[in-house]
């Protein structure tokens, strides 16, 4: 089937609908593409822009603390790291999508990781709290067990 006959057939815009997504993956990954990068060896720079308790309570290991609301006082801290990829607690919260607009507006080119904090625990990948590395239990509503 062609596109134009797609489009006749169920009035949906297939060219906009792949402009849409790609658009999307340019600018978001998720936390299992995260972790597969980053054992791949590809130099990615994740920045945590929560909070000091919940960053304390535990943060993706190697992440950069900076919160969200500090970004405009502290962003040259970032400058020349490469693929900064950054991430708030889960899909209720959307600090991260503010501090990625804060940055790509500072001229930064930035990624938001879905799923934030949340996802990156519930997939079972490592943690890192004041007590030192760990992992929790993979839910099996996010990620495959075993």
């Amino acid at each position: 089937m062609t596109e134009s006959a797609t489009v006749a057939q169920h009035g949906v815009d297939t060219a906009s609908a792949v402009e849409h997504f790609a658009r999307r993956l340019r600018h978001e990954t998720d936390p299992s593409d995260v972790a597969a990068a980053r054992a791949a060896g590809e130099p990615l720079t994740i920045v945590d822009v929560r909070s000091q308790a919940s960053f304390d309570q535990g943060h993706v290991p190697g992440a950069i603390h900076l919160p969200a609301r500090e970004i405009p006082q502290r962003h040259t801290e970032l400058a020349g790291l490469p693929n900064l990829v950054v991430y708030c607690w889960g899909p209720a919260c959307n600090g991260a999508t503010k501090a990625a607009l804060e940055l790509s507006r500072l001229g930064y080119v930035v990624k938001e990781m879905i799923g934030g904090f949340e996802y990156w625990a519930r997939e079972g990948l490592a943690v890192q709290t004041a007590d030192g590395r760990t992992r929790r239990p993979i839910d099996p509503l996010t990620a495959p067990v075993g």
